[in-house]
């Protein structure tokens, strides 16, 4: 019996600079989204470089890796730790992976340059620029100093309730 691929879920990207407000604002979408009642995955970029850190990593999964294991994983009460190392994981990728599991959205914090729908954050109008090199940008956040006119709608990061609520709503529309 052939299995047949599941349309994917929709799709939001939080996409800005470091200290930019992203994680805070990826947690509040999914405190609101999970209080509806909906199932959410995210990925996160860990665009620090070197490899992110995880907490309390269990020594056998390490040491899994460590020995040449391409991906392997540690279960306990229903939570699952998973590693992998790959020469390229691209987004598309992980959302594939992602589907898995069946989420109702799925969340993204990072990976400016994917093409899926966005909200920008902009602290400084040094990062003015991602408005003309990003694609799909469908909010502005921004900071009290930077001041800007577009199409697209526009916040000022104290209008949190506004655009998590505009946000949500796009999410909810593509469902």
């Amino acid at each position: 019996m052939a299995v047949g691929i599941k349309k994917r879920p929709p799709i939001l990207q939080v996409v800005g600079y470091q200290n930019s407000g992203k994680t805070t604002l990826m947690v509040s979408l999914i405190e609101v989204l999970s209080r509806e009642g909906l199932k959410v995955g995210t990925i996160k970029h860990h665009g620090h470089g070197g490899k992110p850190q995880l907490p309390d990593r269990k020594k056998d999964s390490e040491k899994h890796q460590q020995a040449g294991a391409m991906v392997s994983a540690v279960e306990g009460d229903g939570l699952l730790h998973l590693q992998a190392s790959l020469e390229q994981l691209d987004v598309e990728k992980m959302i594939d992976f992602y589907q898995f599991f069946e989420p109702d959205v799925i969340l993204v914090e990072g990976y400016k340059k994917a093409p899926f729908p966005k909200a920008l954050l902009i602290r400084s109008m040094e990062d003015v620029h991602l408005l003309e090199e990003l694609d799909n940008i469908i909010a502005v956040i921004t900071w009290g100093n930077v001041k800007i006119t577009c199409e697209i709608p526009v916040f000022d990061i104290s209008e949190k309730h506004e655009y998590v609520k505009m946000l949500v709503k796009s999410v909810r529309d593509k469902g």
